[in-house]
């Protein structure tokens, strides 16, 4: 199973409360970040892209770092991990992002790929006058679908002349072309999103559902198979889980109740005011399962909560679940999350037994 870390870009990372870790983001705090994912032998890091937060107590998310300048800066100090930026679709012309993605694979050497979102908080571009109204919820994965179109043909081709709905290019042209193939991520889980995923897409990232139930986003997977009929590409999934860990199952536990109790409600009712905004799409976009007031104090993430032993255990779980090729971790405090996660959890998983071969085989080169 293939392992990843989603970098905090926005302050204080995926908690909506106030007793969780309150900090700003940084480059510093993501190049600490990515180096001890690297040396602990994560396979990627992805940053996303918020232009507006949710405010409240804890001002979440108020303050953010840029997704691809951010990820530039860190191929520049990496050597082995892969890096995804995000690309806010609604604001970066596809021949602009297409050239961005081309430079920082020239950075990284072949280590980049590409996070595509439709945007779905109508303030984060209202506020640049960049919101095109809200019949664009039900047309966003139209206009993502044009615009992921122009990216594969600049980066396979050099050229594009797409005449859309959306973009006309006029004999666009892009050179140097990246050296590695270019991955594209999409995380919808609705019916256009999964469909987009399988014409379009390389890996789907979905939501982990529930506390401490492994398996639970199961049901997702399957539906991004039946996507992948009607295309034949080859698509995976990987999912989306927050890691709180400690010593014993009990001590865990408080951790998780500790956040819970200190639930940011101004910032939490700011989403779901945001997310009952599109009134367009269906009811099964990760948007609506953010917005669920039944764990909103971790955007409803799957949350993996128990002793390190247990926590192996359950991203094992994980791992049994077909069409399921790895997880992307998010952690409480993330620099004593991932030290534990690299020591403590990941030598106990089976489906990490790999990692564990490559450091002993490299400590006896040593």
């Amino acid at each position: 199973m293939n392992v990843g870390v989603f970098i905090p870009i926005g302050n204080n990372g995926w908690l909506l409360s106030e007793n969780a870790p309150q900090y700003k983001p940084s480059f510093e705090l993501n190049k600490q970040i990515v180096l001890k994912a690297e040396g602990y032998g994560f396979d990627f890091a992805l940053s996303m892209i918020k232009l507006r937060g949710f405010g409240g107590k804890t001002e979440f998310w108020d303050h953010n770092l840029e997704s691809f300048t951010l990820m530039a800066g860190l191929a520049a100090v990496t050597s082995r991990i892969k890096l995804f930026a995000t690309a806010a679709t609604l604001c970066m012309p596809p021949a602009i992002t297409a050239r961005m993605a081309a430079t920082i694979d020239s950075i990284s050497n072949g280590r980049f790929g590409l996070n595509l979102v439709t945007g779905w908080q109508r303030p984060e571009y209202a506020q640049m006058g960049l919101w095109p109204g809200d019949e664009y919820f039900s047309r966003r994965y139209e206009y993502l679908s044009e615009y992921a179109q122009v990216l594969r043909d600049l980066w396979e081709t050099g050229t594009c002349t797409l005449k859309g709905d959306f973009f006309q290019m006029d004999d666009c042209r892009l050179s140097p072309r990246p050296q590695a193939e270019m991955k594209i991520i999409c995380a919808g889980q609705s019916s256009a999103g999964m469909e987009f995923t399988a014409k379009y897409a390389d890996y789907n990232f979905c939501f982990g559902k529930g506390v401490n139930t492994p398996t639970a986003f199961a049901p997702t997977v399957e539906r991004l198979e039946s996507a992948k009929a009607a295309t034949g590409r080859d698509v995976s999934s990987y999912v989306l889980f927050m890691i709180i860990a400690d010593e014993t199952d009990e001590a865990a536990r408080a951790t998780w109740e500790h956040y819970k109790a200190g639930a940011d409600q101004e910032a939490i009712a700011w989403l779901g005011v945001q997310g009952a905004a599109d009134t367009k799409s269906g009811t099964d976009t990760n948007v609506r399962q953010m917005a669920d007031p039944t764990s909103a104090v971790n955007i409803n993430m799957g949350t993996l909560v128990g002793s390190y032993a247990e926590v192996a255990r359950m991203l094992d779980e994980v791992a049994t679940v077909p069409g399921t090729e790895g997880v992307l971790l998010v952690f409480d405090d993330f620099l004593k999350g991932l030290d534990a996660y690299g020591t403590r959890i990941q030598p106990l998983m089976a489906s990490r037994a790999h990692i564990a071969a490559d450091a002993e085989s490299m400590a006896k080169v040593a």
